[in-house]
């Protein structure tokens, strides 16, 4: 039998839900697939899970945290029980012998708390991202023309809406003095396309002609929603609407570059950088998020640092997709990602994570697991 949750309305930006809404149904441990909660990644690295779970305890213990979950719309699910519930599970990481044997002690000690998905029957829509290694240029020349930028000290006071992406950059990305935000260029790419994944991603470690390593990370966006390029690729009939992978809207572009200035000034919302001075990823609640262990999820209905379970096909190193389940920490959040139908799961850092990341469009479920009282 399934408990749908009672919820709570809420202010302070969190979305007050009813029950034609509710984004977690408590789901019991005889409906489990047999592999569901088996992670043989264990088999290889406890490591990265025990770092991400030792994140999620600290951003747990900040004000952030306590106001976050002041505020959250589930009763059952506070800061206290998630905390309690990522003490035990780590020592149940490190005591547990096999993937199995945790497995076990999990679907014993734990609640297991379904994502409703997209459609209320738990299906949801799994995607990846990553942090690319761009080359990069701190001054502007013939090569390095193409420019991220800083928030400008105003923003607060920019009227709304905010500028059209095109007023910002212009069709081709080179609107230069002629932009309100000439004077904040805080680094050059060589590559438009490159450029616009960066806003796309949020983040980036940069190579810099003298061969140092550059890090940035999001710093604010335009009041604008996210408009995806594959979708409006779709609806122009490019792509059939099943199937679509990044690699495959990538492919296009360089193929066809003028089609840069037709779709990357489609999707309005504009990302501002600021420099991290070498820090790892950072996801939205403060953490550094950490490759197939961070997750981001829409956390005005989810709960942020908390542990969950993932199923979904993640293609492997040698980019053939296979089914897994893994232990995941909710921290961070994303403009495409909303709704309980929507996850995005932190593939790590260069080429073959972005490779990675890319193929990953597929179906699965996500669960939440708090300790029983």
């Amino acid at each position: 039998m399934k408990h749908l949750l009672t919820l709570l309305p809420l202010s302070l930006g969190l979305i007050a839900l009813t029950p034609a809404n509710l984004p977690l149904e408590r789901f019991e441990i005889s409906q489990l697939g047999t592999s569901t909660g088996y992670d043989e990644r264990l088999l290889t690295d406890k490591k990265t899970l025990l770092q991400a779970i030792d994140h999620s305890l600290r951003y747990l213990n900040s004000s952030a945290a306590i106001r976050a979950y002041q505020n959250y719309p589930i009763p059952e699910i506070t800061r206290q029980r998630v905390q309690r519930s990522l003490v035990r599970f780590r020592q149940l990481v490190q005591n547990s012998p096999t993937p199995a044997a945790l497995q076990k002690a999990v679907k014993k000690e734990f609640i297991w708390y379904r994502s409703l998905g997209n459609d209320s029957q738990g299906n949801v829509k799994f995607t990846g991202y990553f942090e690319p290694i761009y080359q990069a240029s701190r001054q502007k020349n013939a090569d390095y023309k193409y420019p991220l930028y800083r928030r400008p000290s105003n923003f607060s006071r920019w009227s709304k809406p905010h500028p059209a992406r095109v007023e910002l950059e212009g069709k081709d990305g080179l609107l230069g003095k002629n932009s309100r935000l000439a004077g904040y260029e805080l680094v050059w790419l060589k590559d438009r396309l490159e450029a616009y994944l960066v806003h796309v991603q949020g983040s980036a470690k940069l190579r810099l002609p003298d061969g140092q390593i550059m890090s940035i990370g999001f710093d604010g966006n335009t009041e604008h929603p996210y408009t995806s390029l594959g979708k409006e690729m779709i609806a122009d009939g490019i792509f059939p609407a099943e199937g679509l992978t990044l690699p495959m809207v990538l492919d296009f572009l360089r193929s066809n570059p003028e089609q840069l200035k037709n779709y990357i000034p489609r999707n309005n919302r504009f990302i501002f950088f600021r420099e991290t001075h070498g820090a790892p990823a950072t996801g939205s609640i403060g953490v550094p998020v950490l490759p197939e262990r961070s997750i981001a999820t829409d956390k005005s209905i989810f709960p942020p640092g908390a542990l969950a379970v993932i199923e979904t096909e993640i293609p492997q190193g040698n980019l053939n997709k296979k089914l897994v389940s893994r232990y995941v920490l909710d921290q961070d959040t994303g403009s495409a990602i909303k709704g309980a139908g929507r996850v995005d799961i932190f593939m790590g850092t260069g080429k073959n994570a972005g490779e990675r990341a890319g193929l990953i469009n597929t179906p699965g479920q996500l669960y939440y697991l708090l300790l029983r009282e």
